[in-house]
């Protein structure tokens, strides 16, 4: 059976690329719509998050953000969540409907827009502030 894709890329998340600190993050692959919108968000999104600074993702990918060591990563245009049912339970932050993962406390998925915006958020940081803090990006880049 295929891993889901959320499950491939936290994996892939964990895993840096030798001693840089460029990480290794699964680039979603979104299309039309979905993508411009992500493209116009990789613009938009802060050069830092919660105190750390953007780093490089492998492969690049305008799909993909990263900050700190991989501490915090996006992924826009992801599928929507294999776990999120109609009845799920959606916060809404500045905005912005958050999904968290009930089987992964760290994952955060956007609801209710043109592409889906996927947010791994380390233990080690308050994930309501650094949702907080992408809210206006993505209200910004990604139509509802």
């Amino acid at each position: 059976m295929r891993a889901a894709p959320a499950v491939t890329a936290l994996a892939a998340l964990a895993l840096l690329t030798g001693c840089s600190s460029t990480v290794h993050v699964e680039p979603p692959t979104p299309t039309g719509e979905a993508a411009a919108a992500c493209l116009k968000l990789d613009a938009a999104l802060p050069k830092t998050l919660d105190g750390l600074g953007r780093a490089g993702s492998e492969p690049p990918s305008p799909y993909v953000a990263v900050w700190g060591d991989g501490q915090i990563a996006l992924r826009c245009g992801v599928p929507r969540p294999a776990a999120m049912e109609a009845t799920a339970e959606v916060a809404d932050i500045n905005g912005v409907g958050w999904f968290q993962d009930p089987r992964r406390p760290t994952l955060f998925t956007s609801t209710n827009r043109v592409a889906y915006v996927e947010v791994t958020i380390g233990q080690e940081h308050q994930a309501g502030a650094v949702l907080v803090d992408l809210a206006e990006p993505i209200k910004s880049s990604i139509p509802e």
